[in-house]
């Protein structure tokens, strides 16, 4: 018997799935069309023209880049420091995909993913470089004095009013991405951690978070900079401490997690437990996506947090941009990684148990939480152990600071299509959507957001493939170079 094609609501939702697997993993109804999803193909392309372009300078410079964290330089002109925006543009950059993003990379690609991660985060450390030198080379005053810049100012003053359109088509990507992957699913995130640690419906929770993220976001900019300067080197340097003191008791396997990821990257992974195994192709593409989905690198949002820095060394916040991507990536998800191939327990698989919690039926942050129960496992309150309290703290701090940035992405490209005058009506409209995504079914907003996500990055991406001779310019120090439109 034929099977009814779906109408409707049903319909709608398949073409978003459809349009969302092509985009990201090259499939189309389940089966694949190409051998690389489009959106790889163009974020790993670009991503290697400006590192070739830049000859190798993110690597050659990343020590420099950590330096420059502790060197004292005379401010130029901004609304906040330019630690203040590496920590604000990191706070949109750490959240759900260092925790729960990972364990989809290996339940996906197997440990593999790991290494097609670090790729590439290497590539997307010149994109982040070309994103941040732009965003503060072709940046402009707001009638409210205020500074402002990214992708959408360095489209327009960078290249010229004949690309409006796609200063615009960036605009809305950013919109209904905010909303989307930055808002909702953030907020569903969050509410379903509180609720796991307290007696609190999702409406309740929703209701809580929305009242907190407004008390910060009502002051804009400066008051988001202020939060997340404090709060993500805290947030951070404690989720690494606790990650490796797991490493550490169990560091008798840890040679065993290296040789999965270099072994597998290149031949694949067998199905173990409860881990059904993955080609070659697979591991490259769970890497790629859920690596470019946790660090952000070329799709846009991160240079207008940098665009807002006292400073006017472009290649300087450049580099801080680079090193938010090594942080995101090269650090807390590798350590994330390592964590979930390394420590032992007994995790369900089938009928059974298996000893490393990737093999196992877990899934994202699931299977994340499990093995730091696992290492630490004693009863905090309840059947909640301390490795579950600490890891769920640590994912409602992430995801916090998110919706925090995210709130003034999606309002940077509101303000530029509408004018300033929509700004305090969008901060309303964020934690209005914040209470409607802690009770939602979010698998379709995952979708949606896929391609809008898609939508900001690649008009990004062309801006700065456009503008590359600009960026190789400001690495060598050229700190006006390129032409100025109005």
């Amino acid at each position: 018997m034929t099977t009814p094609a779906p109408q409707g609501i049903e319909a709608f939702y398949e073409a978003v799935t459809n349009v969302s697997d092509f985009i990201w993993a090259g499939l189309w109804n389940g089966e694949a069309l190409i051998p690389f999803p489009p959106m790889v193909i163009v974020l790993l392309g670009v991503g290697a023209w400006i590192m070739i372009g830049l000859r190798f300078y993110p690597i050659l410079k990343l020590g420099e880049a950590f330096a420059g964290l502790f060197k004292k330089e005379k401010s130029g002109k901004g609304e906040i420091s330019p630690f203040a925006a590496l920590s604000t543009a990191l706070s949109g950059q750490v959240g759900t995909g260092n925790l729960a993003g990972v364990a989809t990379a290996l339940t996906l690609g197997g440990p593999g993913a790991l290494f097609w991660m670090w790729i590439t985060a290497l590539f997307g450390m010149a994109l982040a470089f070309a994103e941040g030198s732009l965003a503060i080379r072709y940046r402009s005053v707001g009638p409210d004095g205020a500074y402002r810049g990214g992708p959408m100012s360095y489209i327009m003053m960078g290249l010229g009013k004949k690309w409006t359109w796609l200063a615009v088509l960036f605009c809305l990507g950013t919109l209904f991405s905010a909303i989307a992957t930055g808002n909702m699913i953030q907020a569903n995130s969050i509410a379903s951690s509180i609720t796991n640690l307290a007696p609190i419906p999702s409406w309740g929770a929703g209701v809580i978070v929305a009242l907190i993220v407004f008390v910060v976001i009502i002051g804009g900019i400066k008051s988001i900079g202020r939060v997340a300067e404090k709060v993500v080197p805290f947030m951070a340097i404690a989720y690494l401490l606790m990650a490796l003191l797991a490493l550490i008791l169990n560091i008798e396997d840890l040679p065993a997690s290296f040789a999965l990821i270099f072994g597998s990257a290149f031949t694949g992974t067998a199905a173990t437990g409860g881990f059904l195994g993955a080609g070659v192709m697979m591991a490259i593409r769970a890497g790629v996506a859920r690596g470019l989905f946790s660090n952000e690198a070329g799709q846009g949002s991160t240079p207008m947090a940098h665009a807002v820095a006292r400073t006017d060394d472009p290649a300087r916040q450049g580099r801080f941009a680079m090193m938010g991507t090594f942080i995101d990536t090269i650090i807390i998800c590798t350590m994330t990684a390592l964590v979930l191939l390394t420590v032992q327990g007994a995790f369900p698989a089938g009928d059974g148990t298996v000893e490393h919690v990737w093999n196992s039926d877990l899934r994202g942050f699931e299977m994340t939480l499990a093995a730091y129960s696992a290492v630490f496992p004693h009863l905090l309150f309840g059947s909640t152990t301390i490795g579950g309290f600490v890891a769920s703290v640590v994912l409602i701090m992430f995801v916090f600071t998110t919706l925090l940035t995210w709130s003034y992405y999606g309002e940077r490209a509101a303000t530029h299509l509408f004018g300033t005058k929509v700004a305090i009506p969008w901060r309303l409209l964020w934690v209005v959507m914040i209470m409607v995504g802690a009770v939602q079914e979010i698998e379709f907003v995952w979708r949606f957001g896929d391609i809008a996500n898609a939508a900001m990055a690649l008009p990004n991406l062309i801006a700065i493939a456009a503008l590359s001779a600009v960026v190789f310019a400001l690495a060598r120090g050229e700190k006006t170079a390129g032409k100025d439109h109005e």
